[in-house]
């Protein structure tokens, strides 16, 4: 519709109506094809963020158990350390030179 200059009433526009309707269901069926796309787009963002977030819950459980097995471990490696048995050092660097050897030895004369 046109506006008209002072004080006239609004015309329609000189086109054809069904020009106008056909136009009209095509643009609509354009923005309903629009509207498809965003919705399964959407509903893939959705499914993805519910995944990741599965994902990062599932990994702060692991480090969260890695971390008290951790403090466990350090909790006894700390009260064996303590402990009147000073030579356990000594004797796992001798146990390990023994072996070194041996492995030397075997793939020497293999």
């Amino acid at each position: 519709m046109r506006r008209a200059h002072a004080g006239n009433y609004y015309e329609p526009l000189p086109q054809n109506s069904n020009e106008i309707e056909d136009e009209n269901d095509r643009v609509t069926s354009e923005l309903q094809e629009k509207i498809g796309v965003l919705k399964s787009l959407s509903i893939d963002i959705g499914n993805e963020v519910k995944y990741q977030d599965k994902l990062l819950r599932d990994i702060d459980d692991d480090m969260d158990r890695t971390g008290g097995f951790l403090g466990t471990t350090m909790s006894k490696v700390l009260k064996l350390s303590k402990g009147s048995h000073n030579y356990y050092i000594l004797y796992l660097f001798v146990f390990s030179i023994v072996v070194f050897f041996i492995l030397y030895l075997v793939l020497k004369f293999r």
